[in-house]
């Protein structure tokens, strides 16, 4: 089956943050674009900017459109749609840039439910800056999964070397105990297993589900959400046909590179799988929502306003997330098409 060249969806992110630095870098060696057609939704007077503050490219030849129906093949296409009056403030969170970053998203968004792109990546954000202009939502996640009508999505933070989801996302850490429940758990691991078979091609995937508490509870003596919560929904999973297993102590887990017997890992909260993720893997780390009806990736890192406009920020997460979100959109027009077949 001929694979097709598709159209990968950018969105700027925040735009005093690294993310147009990161994008340009991403896309400057022009072979990179027999491989797929970028539309980068931001601004070119933006783009032209950071162009200029990376010193080992001159030219950078830009298609600038109106929207990715007149995307050209072999060309790296802006679409325009910020306000003329924008200018750029390196390092600065300010109430323009996360307009702009909403604006741009709200852009892509549209485009990729029309099917004018294929998949989309988007560059970091500053969702409390974006918060405070009306965004509404704790990250890219939450609002894609709030535009697309989903009952439930899983942020995969992929790697080469490992896949990490967690049960609870953006939250305080306050409130992650009284947020684990066996069914949130459960529609996980379902979540996740159908994304290991389709998204990434592993067939029958092994999943390892850590626990809450430290030690996993000590029997009991430092908390009981294993025994109550988590290893009963690792058993119904079972039931299910899925290949769950666990729970396992966190520490140990990673520290003694477990992760490598299994094809992902399910974290209870953000930071118990993310901090780890990232120790291993976080210069081409990429993040995945998983349980869209779409393709979205980003990098695994932030806007980084400490080192925007300086030339110091490293494009690899991101062109990671690219080649990321191709490799997905192929693996589920394969899954797809070879399901098809058996049911005919």
């Amino acid at each position: 089956m001929s694979l097709p060249k598709l159209v990968v969806g950018i969105t700027q992110g925040d735009s005093n943050g690294i993310g147009y630095e990161v994008i340009i870098k991403s896309l400057a060696d022009p072979r990179i674009l027999d491989s797929f057609t970028p539309v980068i939704y931001g601004s070119s007077k933006l783009l032209g900017f950071y162009r200029k503050t990376i010193h080992n490219i001159e030219q950078l030849d830009v298609n600038v459109i109106q929207g990715a129906a007149e995307a050209r093949q072999r060309k790296i296409n802006l679409v325009n749609c910020l306000p003329d009056n924008i200018f750029a403030e390196p390092g600065q969170s300010t109430p323009d840039a996360a307009k702009s970053a909403i604006t741009a998203l709200q852009a892509a968004v549209k485009d990729l439910k029309s099917g004018q792109i294929d998949v989309l990546v988007t560059a970091p954000i500053n969702k409390r800056a974006m918060n405070a202009e009306g965004f509404n939502n704790t990250g890219h996640t939450e609002y894609l999964q709030k535009e697309f009508g989903t009952d439930d999505v899983t942020m995969i933070m992929v790697s080469e070397q490992l896949k990490v989801g967690v049960v609870t996302g953006h939250i305080p850490l306050r409130e992650v105990p009284g947020s684990i429940t066996r069914e949130k758990i459960l529609s996980k691991l379902r979540i996740m297993k159908a994304s290991l078979e389709r998204d990434f091609g592993i067939p029958s995937p092994k999943i390892a589900v850590l626990g809450l508490n430290p030690h996993c509870g000590d029997g009991g003596l430092l908390g009981d959400e294993e025994q109550r919560i988590i290893l009963p929904a690792v058993q119904e999973a079972t039931r299910e046909g899925i290949l769950a297993f666990g729970p396992y102590s966190p520490d140990g887990f990673f520290s003694l590179g477990n992760y490598g017997r299994f094809d992902a890992t399910l974290a209870m909260y953000h930071d118990q799988g993310l901090a780890p993720f990232k120790a291993i893997a976080f210069s081409d780390g990429v993040n995945f929502t998983a349980g869209l009806p779409v393709v979205r990736t980003s990098p695994d890192h932030g806007t980084a306003y400490e080192m925007a406009g300086r030339d110091e920020a490293d494009p690899h997460s991101m062109m990671s997330a690219i080649y990321t979100a191709i490799d997905i959109f192929r693996h589920r027009l394969q899954y797809d098409t070879l399901q098809e077949g058996r049911l005919k």
